[in-house]
């Protein structure tokens, strides 16, 4: 049966999954890549930066988690552009013209448009539907393998608080952000409904398994 999970969604101490002023010279506001050094220092997140090299140990374990076993990625409006990008018809994303998705990819959006195919197999599709109609339309295209949640927080935050979430891999890194958005709030309890694991690496990063 094809599962919904999340890997590598990262937050800060307070809890923070990316910070205030979003713009298109920063993806993730005055967070800047603070949030994300852990995974770009791995062997598996290295490449996708254009950087050299990167670890092997537990935190490349976990990273490269992201990528076996997909059919299909959800997500939000703010991940894939910047305030405003629906009105700039060349927007194609953060990504290059060839996207780290390699599935059909679901941008949840008010402003629907024409399906944008890029190179190495991602094929954008803009949908205006609610989470659980969207997870459908994933779940068929997926072809029986499961469907990643890719964030921004807010939509991830919606498919948690619906239990569309059967895997969730979060990583909380040592950074205090003080403003943005935040991941947790509303779900209060939320950890009594799956199998909580954490491990703690050299990198000052602790990983949490929600697995229902």
């Amino acid at each position: 049966m094809s599962r919904t999970r999340v890997h590598n969604f990262t937050i800060s101490l307070d809890g923070f999954a990316t910070g205030e002023g979003l713009s298109a010279e920063q993806p993730f506001g005055h967070a800047g890549h603070r949030l994300h050094q852990w995974m770009m220092a791995t062997a598996f997140g290295a490449p996708i930066m254009g950087l050299p090299g990167g670890s092997s140990g537990v935190d490349n374990a976990f990273a490269q988690q992201h990528e076996p076993g997909i059919g299909a990625e959800i997500m939000g409006s703010r991940k894939f552009g910047p305030p405003g990008w629906q009105d700039d018809p060349n927007w194609r994303g953060w990504w290059g013209p060839n996207p780290p998705f390699h599935t059909p990819t679901y941008v949840l959006t008010s402003r629907p448009r024409s399906p944008l195919e890029m190179e190495g197999g991602t094929t954008f599709h803009f949908l205006d539907a609610p989470g659980a109609e969207a997870l459908k339309i994933a779940q068929e295209a997926a072809s029986g393998k499961d469907v990643r949640i890719g964030g921004g927080p807010t939509m991830l935050r919606d498919f948690l608080a619906a239990g569309l979430i059967d895997h969730l891999h979060v990583v909380q890194v040592p950074v205090l952000l003080g403003r943005g958005v935040r991941l947790w709030d509303g779900l209060e309890g939320l950890e009594q409904q799956y199998q909580v694991e954490t491990v703690s690496t050299p990198s000052g990063v602790t990983h949490f398994t929600f697995s229902r």
